[in-house]
């Protein structure tokens, strides 16, 4: 058989490599996928059967050869704070519609615009997201006792330390060899998942060392339930659609953003390209059906498709064994996880935030002392003292306004003259008050013409003046890639003002876009056709046979290489032939 698409070249050695890595997968996740179901407030058995139901049709749907889907530490904030508000039930029903809208998103091919998402945006919500999910591991690391969860950061945070004197020595004991494996096991035994050598050693340890001393799993939660995950429909009313548009349609953005994210950091890894859009249906036809199976939302796990990558995967192949892996050993050895204890699950969750935070990135960006620090600072402190939803709005509001202000500066307009030391190149620095022609204006206009540079345009010098003696203005349009209706009709009002006052407007070098613009609106016809020109030398040449000789008399300007004999006599002025050549453009 031949195979093509993304199995293009699979072969039967191909089959076991998946195999391979798609087992190792698997095992890392079986942990994670607990740890993300009780950091957002559901029972851990959800977060198992979203591994098994997502990551496979993940794998199966997705546009990437290589993503390995399931819950994720970003979802945990915005999952934990729709629980509290809306019930389990309710985020069910949100997470099925986030799927619908994943799909309309690749169908309507939105994929390709979530790159333009800014990146101080982007690191500023995960470091946020990141810091979260750490300070709400706090309290199982340490055992507190008593503890109740709020919506907002600072409460929780007040929380912990009301409830200090609870502390818990043994869960410290118990979180602190879990951390210790999850050091040490990447660098002694590599190939092995610390997590799951953590949570081993740490169980062990906390059942043998010191019985019933610390929370587990089945003594917070109850015992995780074997078995098949069981199909049963979503009671959806159009109250509760209507309810929940605004929790399904951030899980939405999340999630492509981090599916995205991860596909990318896929192709970086393997040089296999993915599909944006395709792994937008993807992610949306896992989410509409993981919630059937009693699954949170899921999106594509950068940690764990990295793993995939690095342990050989070739195909989505390795995406289904993952999952049915993670099957296997919820039908075989469910009620052992019981006495996992909450100790052991806190430091997984405070690794995958460390992980997360984007740090390095963080902190780099804060050292340029830019708008985008600005923007990275707001963004992060919005995603840890309100929503996730807010600190996006907010984040990309600022982008925005910031892009402006900075395209609103980038207009110049320059009074220009040839140098003759550059071979007549067109240059600001050889205007001057005793060097200037009174009756031919050159100005240099470089950068788009759209509505944020309106100001800049009027307070330009390209403004008539006193000029009474001026008779043409040229103006070199090569370097205006862009104009909107604001920026044109800005851009024919200085038309109008110049050619109602006897003044004729020669343009040079206009771009495709201006001049479509231009000929739309009529200020094309305004100018006139015979008065553009592509090249500067050829504008100068008919500017020079419109102006009034006898005004050159005696001239001392001497702006142009024809200005000597314009002025020293009565010479007739050159054809514009003969002036062909003379100016760069």
């Amino acid at each position: 058989m031949k195979w093509t698409g993304r199995y293009q070249g699979y072969q039967l050695s191909s089959l076991r490599q998946d195999l391979i890595a798609g087992s190792i997968v698997g095992i890392v996740a079986i942990p994670l996928g607990m740890a993300f179901s009780i950091a957002s407030g559901v029972k851990p058995e959800y977060g198992l059967y979203t591994t098994i139901i997502a990551g496979i049709l993940i794998a199966l749907f997705g546009g990437s050869r290589f993503q390995i889907g399931g819950p994720t530490g970003a979802f945990i904030p915005i999952l934990l704070a729709i629980v509290m508000q809306y019930g389990y039930q309710n985020l069910l029903i949100a997470g099925f519609m986030a799927g619908f809208f994943l799909i309309l998103m690749g169908i309507f091919k939105i994929g390709t615009l979530i790159k333009y998402i800014p990146k101080p945006v982007t690191i500023g919500f995960t470091a946020g997201i990141a810091v979260t999910i750490f300070t709400g591991q706090i309290a199982s690391f340490l055992g507190l006792t008593g503890m109740k969860r709020h919506e907002d950061f600072l409460s929780n945070m007040r929380e912990i330390g009301l409830r200090l004197p609870s502390i818990n020595f043994y869960s410290v004991i118990t979180a602190c060899l879990c951390l210790a494996a999850l050091l040490l096991t990447p660098k002694i035994l590599p190939k092995i998942p610390g997590s799951l050598v953590g949570l081993l050693i740490s169980t062990l340890a906390a059942a043998w060392l010191f019985p019933g001393q610390v929370a587990t799993i089945g003594s917070t939660y109850g015992p995780i339930s074997g078995g098949w995950p069981q199909f049963h429909w979503l009671p959806i009313s159009l109250d509760q659609i209507v309810n929940l548009i605004q929790p399904a349609l951030i899980i939405a953005m999340l999630g492509s953003i981090e599916s995205l994210l991860s596909a990318v950091v896929a192709d970086g890894m393997t040089g296999v390209r993915h599909n944006s859009n395709r792994e937008l249906i993807g992610q949306g036809i896992a989410n509409m059906a993981a919630p059937l199976f009693g699954g949170i939302p899921a999106t594509g796990a950068i940690a764990r498709t990295a793993t995939n990558i690095k342990n050989g995967a070739v195909s989505p192949i390795s995406g289904v064994v993952h999952g049915f892996i993670v099957l296997l050993v919820v039908l075989l050895f469910a009620p052992y996880a019981s006495h996992i204890p909450l100790a052991s699950m806190a430091p997984i969750l405070m690794m995958v935030a460390w992980n997360m935070s984007e740090r390095k990135s963080f902190t780099h960006m804060l050292r340029t002392k830019t708008g985008d620090s600005f923007i990275l600072v707001v963004t992060f402190l919005l995603t840890v003292l309100t929503t996730l939803t807010t600190a996006v709005e907010a984040g990309l509001a600022l982008a925005v306004a910031m892009f402006f202000f900075q395209m609103s500066r980038s207009l110049k307009v320059d009074k220009v003259l040839p140098d003759p030391t550059l071979k007549n190149k067109i240059m600001p620095h050889m205007v001057s008050e005793d060097h200037d022609c009174p009756q031919v204006e050159i100005y240099n206009m470089e950068g788009p013409l759209f509505f944020g540079v309106t100001g800049s345009l009027e307070n330009s010098k390209l403004r008539l003046g006193e000029a009474s003696d001026l008779k043409v203005l040229i103006l070199r349009m090569g370097k205006v890639p862009f104009m909107d209706t604001t920026g044109e009709a800005n851009f024919a009002a200085i038309v109008r003002e110049y050619i109602n006052l006897g003044v004729l407007v020669v343009v040079v070098g206009l771009r495709p876009q201006p001049l479509s613009l231009i000929k739309r609106t009529g200020t094309w016809d305004l100018i006139g056709a015979e008065r553009a020109f592509e090249h500067v030398d050829e504008a100068l040449s008919f500017a020079l046979n419109q102006v009034n000789s006898s005004h050159c008399l005696g001239c001392k300007h001497l702006a142009f290489r024809e200005c000597p004999v314009l002025s020293s006599a009565e010479s007739p002025l050159r054809t514009p032939g003969s002036l062909q050549g003379s100016f760069q453009q």
